[in-house]
């Protein structure tokens, strides 16, 4: 190594660990996040501005000669993704070095250059090798998101390995920043014949929330033009993305041939009090319960399926990630292979990567076995509610652990053992059911024994069951009871799940009940609209109650902003929503608060669309204060809040909780059992 890229690596890590500390436990005095950047000369300026509308003109001009032809127009987001870096870090003051004007003068050059070729009908970047720059547009927000991809000169269009890889934290890596490296940087890990594809993870969110949307829609983009092996897929990451690769093998771990995390975080409590020396034990009960959403040790069981190879460096205090996943994989029986790189500190040691990437190419040689013999899986709530050829598609309380064991244990016989689960369908796809077509299956579940039906001629397999409340499991001809409301898949809260698909704001433009509460509901609209674009980098769709359309409703979660007096909207589905709301009194779980000086948030499903959601007054629960480290970029409240608003808004909260709890699995109260 030379002296100047040991340099580099010094640097960076200084710089890591300058980002964390004591000062970044101090909830009263939070340095933003992305720090601002440095003043631009005006002739920059005013050089770059003209550059962006030179681009914006050309972009129309390529939609406009492509308008009939939709392979084409879809390659816009590939041409828009430099418009928007540019733009972006001009207009919100995100440049943050000398250098990276030279950067933006490049970025607008080869958008440009896209363009005129997209114009005449060309797109000769699809076909490119090496380090290649791509887009796509979100079904989120609308917005257009960046992705690098490494194509390597053998490639040929035939099926290729591809290996994810998640970036560390960089609280400056704007799109300009992170477009600028995915041309010009290969990156840390480069396996022979691979593809490899970058993911942005919209900024500095170690790819949650949103950010775990945009590898899904960036692979699915990919997909287009690149020939992907779907079962030699490999997760990785270093540092927040090793944390990113985490949660995504424990989460989609039979979506992977392997996983390969480094350094990170792995939870949330331990890490925090041991990197960041925060004390956690006063977190309300709420907060502690949905850690489990991103803690992959509580999901440590689901990497059966996902053979795994962690590293860490053995001077590096993020061992503790792979340190605690040792433990709780341990304690499911499975030992964990940990590559340890010698008397090193927060890097890869070149010789651990080595070894790394042999264990990981014999892996990739066998695939991933799509339909295994045997499912063992584990979930917190329905976000998560897959692994293989098994689905929980109901479970008796959420926020509890559910286990599903599933074995084929004979020919035509399947054993299921169950905790927690209420209902669940086995799905073998199409030429991957191991039972004949002309056997009589028999499931056994949880000590009863069910007559299923038969696989069908395809070598498919699909079977419902359903648990009554005396603990009695049945065949079901659907995986939920027709007009019965209950939590389920992408239904089933905290109010953050919400913002796992795509969703409109819908402000308010009556008055309001009180001026204190419409004055706070406005202020947390503007800063929801503000936050949401510089953390997960996009603009927030926004519309006005009273010009929300049938297609909205049928489109969008719906995020209603104001009170039932303000917001039209929200005034018709009022009666329809588990809580009492004039201008008197607040009424939510059997309390009543004045309405005054309080307001409710809640997440529900939509009474005009039960199959999507309606938010009050929230976007992403957490805030400022949370930025600074990834490990608390985490759910802050659960399905619904009471908050007490005569008391200031702060880095932390919207004002008081006065009271904050879960619904039961139909959306009602529930009591809690903590």
């Amino acid at each position: 190594m030379t002296r100047l890229n040991r340099s580099v690596l010094l640097l960076a890590f200084s710089t890591a660990v300058l980002a964390d500390g004591p000062k970044d436990n101090l909830a009263d005095n939070v340095r933003p996040i992305p720090p601002p950047g440095i003043e631009v000369p005006e002739a920059d300026a005013a050089e770059l501005k003209n550059g962006l509308a030179k681009l914006r003109a050309a972009i129309d001009a390529a939609a406009k000669a492509q308008e009939k032809n939709p392979r084409l127009a879809l390659l816009l987001p590939d041409i828009e993704i430099h418009h928007k870096a540019v733009d972006w870090a001009l207009r919100y003051h995100e440049i943050h070095k000398p250098n990276e004007l030279k950067s933006a003068r490049e970025i607008l050059a080869e958008g440009m250059e896209r363009a005129a070729h997209l114009r005449d009908g060309r797109a000769p970047w699809t076909t490119q090798k090496g380090l290649v720059v791509r887009g796509y547009r979100s079904r989120l927000d609308g917005s257009v998101q960046p992705y690098g991809m490494v194509i390597p000169e053998s490639y040929s269009g035939a099926p290729a390995r591809l290996d994810v890889w998640c970036h560390g934290r960089g609280e400056t890596v704007s799109e300009l920043v992170f477009m600028d490296q995915r041309r010009k940087q290969q990156g840390q890990i480069s396996p022979a014949g691979a593809l490899v594809i970058h993911p942005y993870g919209r900024y500095c969110c170690a790819n949650k929330f949103a950010g775990e949307v945009d590898l899904f829609e960036a692979l699915e983009h990919a997909r287009q033009f690149y020939a992907i092996d779907e079962d030699r897929m490999v997760m990785r990451g270093f540092s927040m993305g090793g944390a990113a690769a985490w949660q995504f093998a424990v989460h989609y771990a039979d979506r992977w041939c392997a996983a390969n995390p480094g350094a990170g975080f792995s939870e949330t409590p331990e890490f925090l009090n041991v990197f960041q020396s925060e004390d956690v034990s006063s977190i309300p009960w709420y907060q502690q319960a949905l850690w489990k959403w991103y803690n992959a040790t509580d999901s440590a069981v689901n990497l059966f399926h996902c053979p795994t190879v962690a590293y860490s460096g053995e001077i590096d205090r993020q061992k503790q990630a792979a340190d605690i996943m040792e433990k709780h994989l341990r304690q499911e029986g499975i030992e964990m292979v940990h590559i340890i790189g010698p008397d090193t500190a927060h890097k890869i040691h070149p010789d651990s990567l080595i070894e790394i990437e042999r264990r990981l190419a014999a892996i990739a040689a066998i695939g991933r076995d799509r339909t295994p013999r045997e499912v063992r899986f584990t979930t917190w709530f329905l976000r998560y509610n897959q692994m293989h050829w098994v689905r929980v598609d109901a479970m008796r309380e959420h926020w509890q652990r559910a286990r599903v064991h599933a074995l084929l244990t004979g020919p035509a016989e399947v054993t299921v053992k169950t905790d927690n689960v209420a209902a669940l369908t086995l799905d073998m796809a199409s030429g991957h059911c191991p039972i004949s077509p002309m056997a009589d299956p028999v499931i056994k579940v949880d000590g009863s024994t069910l007559k299923a039906p038969r696989a069908k001629s395809d070598r498919s397999w699909l079977v419902h069951l359903r648990r009554d409340d005396a603990g009695k499991w049945s065949l079901a001809n659907s995986a939920h009871e027709p007009g019965k409301l209950v939590k389920k898949h992408a239904l089933s809260g905290p109010i953050d799940d919400a913002f796992m698909d795509s969703f409109l704001f819908v402000k308010p433009t009556g008055a309001p009940f009180h001026e204190l509460t419409g004055a706070w509901a406005g202020a947390e609209m503007d800063r929801a609209v503000f936050e949401w674009r510089r953390q997960f980098r996009g603009d927030a769709r926004v519309r006005a109650d009273k010009d929300l359309t049938e297609a909205d409703i049928a489109a969008h979660n719906l995020v209603l902003w104001g009170d039932p007096q303000s917001n039209s909207v929200l005034a018709r589905v009022i009666a329809k929503l588990p809580v009492g709301w004039t201008a008197e009194k607040l009424t939510a779980n059997g309390k009543t608060h004045a309405a005054e000086t309080h307001a409710p948030i809640l997440v529900y499903p939509n009474p005009l669309n039960p199959e999507k959601y309606i938010v009050i007054n929230s976007s992403f629960t957490y805030r400022e204060y949370d930025y600074l480290n990834n490990a608390r970029q985490v759910p802050k409240l659960p399905d619904w809040a009471v908050v007490d608003i005569s008391q200031p808004r702060t880095s932390q909260a919207p004002g008081r909780i006065a009271d904050a709890g879960f619904f039961d699995e139909a959306w009602q109260w529930r009591k809690e059992t903590r």
